[in-house]
Parts: structure tokens; sequence; C-alpha cells
């Protein structure tokens, strides 16, 4: 292991257990990656500490489980701790790195606490630029439903459930992470890659090196396990037909032509999508997922294919598939507000890539219909919004109407002239359905302007705007 959140060396190829790291301290527990991640350690019956600053409604539940909560970031919550954990978001000018490393104290990033308490376990890691928390939602709802009692972490919270637990079965379920590299810590069982999409080349700096990751993600997969990947996206597709040729063992998934898990005549509604599923040329059943959009299909066919992997029968996998209770800020319904011209619904979505915006958009405006769909977007990052302005504004022009905050992006600087206004400027809607609105206070009387009787309201991007519906909906 190394403090170098770079180095991308895993406590798994040493044989290193979540037990071996000790008293542990989190930092920054509030986020749901990071607070997921302390759950599990807790539920597992670790003693677990952690800081934070922010008062985010998760820490209760922390406390209720035992966790040691700091509210403030102080040389003294070191005090006889064993191991530090940080996401990348805590660099090493953080006053709790740096008085770790002077004490001598190892400080690892998240992911190496993930693969550390996946040891031993028969590990299903879930990557991809779009779709991958939902479908890591989906695999984990369908292992629990079929009473498999997965261990699992996710970076999102599943509607009914959390971000992370420890469970009694011998399944390790986690999503991983390709922006900072940090997802070729893993060496699961099944590695599943939804697909691979122009996306944080900040960090490396073409589509060839991010490719590149991806191919190495299926390499660290075990030599006897099965890589699951997407027919439809040239990325995956490539790698399906490369691992194939090297005698590894794939299960591609999707609409297209050929994959080994077929979608076929899917009808999707605001009471969710159903869809046929045919598994090498053999129908298996009409499956319904309670979430709308032909993209959440999708992502329940890499369910499916590791759901026959793990030995689960066809009606099993159906009926954990149906069960799924959704993810917090995917297509999450918030409430219905009456306004100046009659009753809208609010609801809050994650997407900021422009692809995963163009299907939840497309999505919600049928479950707008006949309605209006009216998207508040807060854009995610300088470098993105500038270098994809044009992607993302095309897919805000499939809304009937938007909202456009200023970009969120900590740390960075907004070039002049390069902001949200250019974002607005951008987007081919009437001027009279289009507005920029820098100030979060004036965002709600901007929606209750647009918005009329039946239209969808939803909150859009970055992870602050998910607390607007609660703005919009007083």
């Amino acid at each position: 292991m190394s403090d170098d959140p770079n180095d991308l060396t895993s406590p798994i190829d040493e044989g290193i257990t979540a037990e071996d790291l000790g008293r542990t301290l989190f930092i920054g527990v509030g986020g749901v990656g990071m607070n997921g991640l302390t759950r599990l350690y807790a539920t597992r019956g670790l003693e677990v500490t952690g800081s934070e600053t922010k008062d985010w409604p998760t820490l209760p539940e922390l406390e209720r489980l035992g966790v040691v909560l700091h509210r403030e970031h102080r040389e003294s919550n070191l005090d006889g701790i064993d191991t530090v954990i940080r996401s990348t978001a805590i660099n090493d000018q953080h006053l709790e790195v740096v008085e770790a490393r002077r004490r001598g104290i190892p400080v690892l990033h998240r992911s190496e606490a993930i693969a550390a308490a996946m040891t031993g376990r028969r590990s299903i890691v879930v990557t991809g630029t779009h779709g991958k928390t939902t479908t890591t939602a989906i695999i984990t709802q369908m292992l629990e439903h079929a009473g498999l009692a997965p261990s699992y972490v996710n970076g999102g919270e599943i509607i009914g459930a959390h971000a992370g637990d420890h469970g009694t079965g011998d399944l390790f379920v986690a999503e991983a992470d390709e922006s900072d590299r940090s997802f070729l810590r893993f060496r699961p069982e099944v590695g599943v890659i939804t697909n691979i999409d122009v996306d944080h080349l900040n960090n490396y700096g073409d589509m060839d090196a991010l490719t590149e990751a991806f191919e190495r993600f299926c390499r660290n997969t075990d030599k006897d396990g099965l890589l699951v990947l997407c027919a439809d996206n040239p990325g995956t597709a490539q790698l399906a037909r490369m691992f194939r040729a090297e005698g590894r063992t794939v299960a591609t998934y999707g609409f297209a032509d050929g994959a080994d898990i077929q979608l076929g005549e899917v009808e999707s509604s605001k009471d969710g999508v159903d869809y046929t599923v045919i598994v090498h040329n053999q129908v298996i059943g009409r499956f319904h997922l309670p979430m709308p959009g032909r993209h959440i299909a999708l992502n329940s066919a890499a369910a499916i294919a590791v759901g026959l992997q793990v030995g689960l029968e066809p009606d099993e996998i159906k009926a954990g598939i149906a069960a799924f209770g959704g993810v917090k800020r995917r297509f999450e319904k918030r409430g219905e507000k009456r306004g100046e011209h009659g009753v809208y619904a609010v609801y809050d979505e994650y997407a900021y890539h422009p692809t995963a915006m163009t299907e939840a958009i497309k999505t919600l405006k049928e479950v707008a219909a006949p309605g209006k769909l009216i998207v508040v977007f807060m854009p995610y990052r300088v470098y993105r919004t500038v270098e994809m302005r044009e992607d993302i504004a095309e897919a805000l022009s499939l809304a009937d109407k938007t909202v456009v905050m200023e970009i969120f992006g900590p740390g960075e600087t907004v070039p002049e002239g390069q902001g949200g206004q250019a974002l607005l400027d951008a987007v081919d809607l009437p001027d009279a359905d289009k507005v920029f609105v820098p100030e979060w206070s004036d965002v709600p009387a901007a929606v209750k302007a647009l918005a009329a009787e039946g239209d969808v309201v939803v909150t859009m991007g970055a992870p602050p705007v998910q607390l607007m519906p609660d703005d919009l909906l007083r």
C-alpha cells in the first residue's frame, strides 16, 4: 500500500484485510461515497472514527452504529488511530493528513480501504463513464432479494437502503471510480464496464489513455472470472472482442444484435420500464423495472449477467429486478408544488455529462407528457463545461424549458465569458423558454414563472443542486 493516491498497488495483492487496518479515521464521512464505506466498516464490527464539519443527514446513523464523530478537523483526532482513510477530494495539505504523516500513521485512499474489505470475498466491481451507480444498486438489491446477503459500497444512496453495508454472504459489490484511476486497485472476480465515453480528460489527456485504463481494469479482473461489457458502446464492444480473442470469458449485454444478453420490445412509462430478455438467443422472460427509461433497462442487463454468473435462476433475477427501489438523485421524485399556473412535480437527477443528460431528459419528457419538462441545470466542473459546451447545450435543448445556473467547480476559476451564460446562449430553445439564473435564491421564482399545471421540473447536475428541490417545494 502507498500514501500516494496515484500509486495503484492494492491491499488485495498483499492479502491485507479491513481488520488489519486497525482503528481507522475516515476523513469527510458526510459525502455519500465515504459515508457508505464508513458504514461498511462499522457494520463489520470494526472500531471506526470519522471527521466531518458539515451537518449531513446521514451522520446520526453512523453514530448509532458506534462511529465516533469529530465535528472539527484537529490533530487530536489522530490519537489512538492506526490508519487514516481519505478520498481524492482530501489533498496532502489537509490538517489530518499532515498530522498522520508526521506521526507515521498510514494514509490510504478510499479505494484501498474498499479493496482491503474485499480480501477473501468474491468481488463484483462496476465501473464506466455512465450508469455505474444505478447498475451497482440493481446488482446489490438483486443479490439481497435472492438471500445472498452481499457486502457493498456504492457511490449513491439506494432508496430504502444505504450506500454501504457489511453482509454475511461471500459476495462483495462495489462501484469503482475511473475519474482518478482508483478503479485500477481492484482485482474482481466479475468486472463490469457500462460504457467508455469522453470524460476526465483533465486526468487522462486523451481517449486513448482513458481506454487503456479500462483495458487495464479488464486485465486486473480474475482470468478465471467474468468480464461483463456493454455491446452498445464502441469502446466496451472493442474490449469484448479483444478479450474474447485472448480466450477470456466475456458476457456482452445491450440492445445490439449479437449481444449475449439482449433486450427487446422496450416499453417505458412513468410506472417503469418493461422489456423482453433474450439470453444466447433464448427468450427467458418479460422483465419489469420500476423506474422509467431504456437506459435503466440497459443497466439491469448487466445485473442479469452477474446474476447468471453467481448461479441465480432467471425467475430469481426477474424478481430481484422488479423489487428495485431506485437510487437517490436518479429519477428521484421529491414532491409536488402548487405554483402560479397549477401543480407541477419536482424530480432530482444526477446526470451532468451530455450522454447521461440526453438519456435522462428523453425519459423525463415521457414522464412529463402531456405536460412540459423544465430542467434546472447546475453545470459540474469548469473544464468539462467549457470543453463539452456544445454537447451539454444540445442535451438541454431536448427539454421544453431550462434554467441554467452558474458552474459548480470547487478549486476552479471560471474564465471570463465561459460560464453559465455562455452555456445558456448555446442552448437551442426560444429565449422565452431559457434563462440564466446565477444566484441560488433566485431560482425558485424563475421556476415558478415557467412551470404550469402537469409539468415536471427536474434539478440536474452538480451535487449541490440536489438541495434545490427543498427550496422549490417550499
